[in-house]
């Protein structure tokens, strides 16, 4: 099965055109805005229901939304995603994933985390060694969310680490549950840190763009990993266990692998990605964009001697198409702002909160608010149309920006279909789990979350503001 052809499943029928061009013309006439901003709003409409609807590649339809609303604007609106540093941090992790996997690094490291679980000879307690299989490999998918910017990219190296130790058990179960445990947390681990994936950083790009300020690498760290890293993390693998219990007939094979030494060039490129996240969490000093940080790991990681791949080969092997994707994006959301429909729906969203409200209070509204969107339009979507509205909401209603922007981040990493997540999708490519399943076990993860983790995390927001 391809990636292309489970997209394909996904698509709920060709009607995907005329129900987006009906869209469009409808918003384009009734929405009560200004004709720019109905207009914007309305390029806005077609294109998310071309990407709901997943006939054509979210790249094609971005490079169509980007060409729209340069005929509709201008060109420097346009393209204006393209100058963001937030596209670019999602290219260089492109290539990090790719020389990451070229060095050798993933496969040592899933061979070293197997030696040091469960030895050489096969448990006499199978039971147990899934158990601590599953603990172990998805704290290294939270690890690797550290040092990989990009999700598709951490699913990508991690995927075929953990189906190759679920090979060794003689169970589907069991199998399912090594390969969920980690794949979710290195998905779903993405609100913890800054650099965890691409919804992260448009939210970034749009916050710096409409707030002139930034948001510091630390500071996100210290307010959302110990809820949506660590917390998440231990309800995942306790969803995923419950789910995927082992059967008492259990059976385990040895591991066969030759060594569990570390080359030279999976030791050159941990200590390239090490240099990369010492740029990140030192910024609070030096105050470089986490952009930064990326591209020393790519200068790094090719640089002749001291480099682990060719620089040259490996772009040919890296996919950018979604730089379009997201550079439409981020060109929607510097439109609603720019044509005023951002303030416009803060104006109707703060209507809806109560005048004597506390910030807990707001931040639940707006979870909520960018949580029921998302089962519209997929999360990077989501993320163009609702950080305009809330960074004008709170301006307009006197609120600190920062945890109502972190509040949406916490939100966006609360999917349960597949077509809100590109994610989601690539793990569908991988045979041993169909849609229905995905679903089950996601949909399980998110309610567990909300229900145990979010009222935590919008405390300690409430608090720190």
């Amino acid at each position: 099965m391809t990636l292309r052809s489970v997209s394909r499943s996904l698509s709920p029928s060709n009607l995907s055109v005329p129900l987006s061009v009906a869209a469009a013309a409808a918003v384009r006439f009734a929405a009560p805005f200004e004709p720019a901003g109905a207009t914007m709003l309305s390029i806005t409409a077609f294109c998310i229901v071309l990407w709901v609807g997943n006939l054509f590649s979210p790249a094609y339809t971005g490079v169509l939304c980007i060409g729209l609303i340069g005929l509709a604007f201008s060109l420097d609106l346009a393209l204006s995603g393209f100058r963001s540093p937030a596209t670019w941090l999602i290219a260089f992790g492109l290539v990090m994933g790719e020389a990451t996997r070229r060095s050798g690094l993933a496969g040592w490291a899933g061979r070293w985390v197997i030696h040091r679980v469960s030895g050489d000879a096969p448990s006499t307690d199978a039971a147990r060694t899934y158990r601590r299989l599953l603990v172990s490999l998805s704290a290294a998918g939270l690890l690797l969310v550290l040092v990989i910017p990009v999700g598709i990219v951490r699913v990508l190296v991690l995927a075929p680490v953990v189906l190759e130790v679920g090979r060794r058990f003689d169970s589907r179960r069991v199998r399912l549950g090594l390969f969920f445990g980690p794949i979710l947390i290195t998905y779903l681990g993405t609100a913890g840190v800054l650099t965890g994936g691409s919804p992260n950083i448009v939210v970034l790009g749009i916050f710096e763009s409409i707030t002139g300020a930034s948001i510091a690498w630390t500071e996100w760290f210290v307010l959302m990993f110990p809820v949506m890293g660590v917390g998440r993390l231990l309800v995942i693998v306790g969803v995923v266990y419950a789910l995927y219990r082992p059967t008492s007939e259990l059976q385990l094979e040895p591991d066969r692998a030759e060594t569990h030494a570390i080359g030279g060039s999976e030791r050159r490129m941990l200590a390239i990605l090490l240099a990369g996240v010492g740029v990140w969490v030192t910024d609070v000093f030096h105050g470089l964009h986490p952009v930064y940080g990326a591209m020393l790991v790519v200068v790094l990681a090719f640089l002749p001697v001291v480099g682990v791949a060719d620089f040259e080969e490996t772009l040919g092997d890296v996919d950018f198409s979604i730089l379009f994707f997201v550079a439409a994006v981020l060109a929607i959301g510097q439109g609603l702002t720019q044509t005023n429909v951002a303030t416009a729906l803060a104006e109707r969203l703060l209507a809806v909160v109560p005048a004597d409200a506390s910030l807990f209070v707001v931040l639940a509204i707006v979870f909520a608010f960018t949580v029921l969107l998302m089962f519209v339009i997929s999360g990077l979507a989501a993320a163009s149309v609702v950080t305009p509205v809330v960074s004008a909401f709170a301006a307009d209603a006197g609120l600190p920006v920062l945890p109502i922007t972190l509040t949406e981040v916490t939100a966006l990493m609360m999917p349960v279909f597949p077509y809100q997540s590109a994610v989601l999708v690539v793990i569908l490519a991988y045979e041993i789990v169909d849609a229905r399943e995905l679903i089950r076990v996601v949909a399980a993860v998110t309610l567990a979350t909300i229900v145990l983790l979010v009222p935590i995390q919008l405390a300690i927001l409430s608090i720190a503001a």
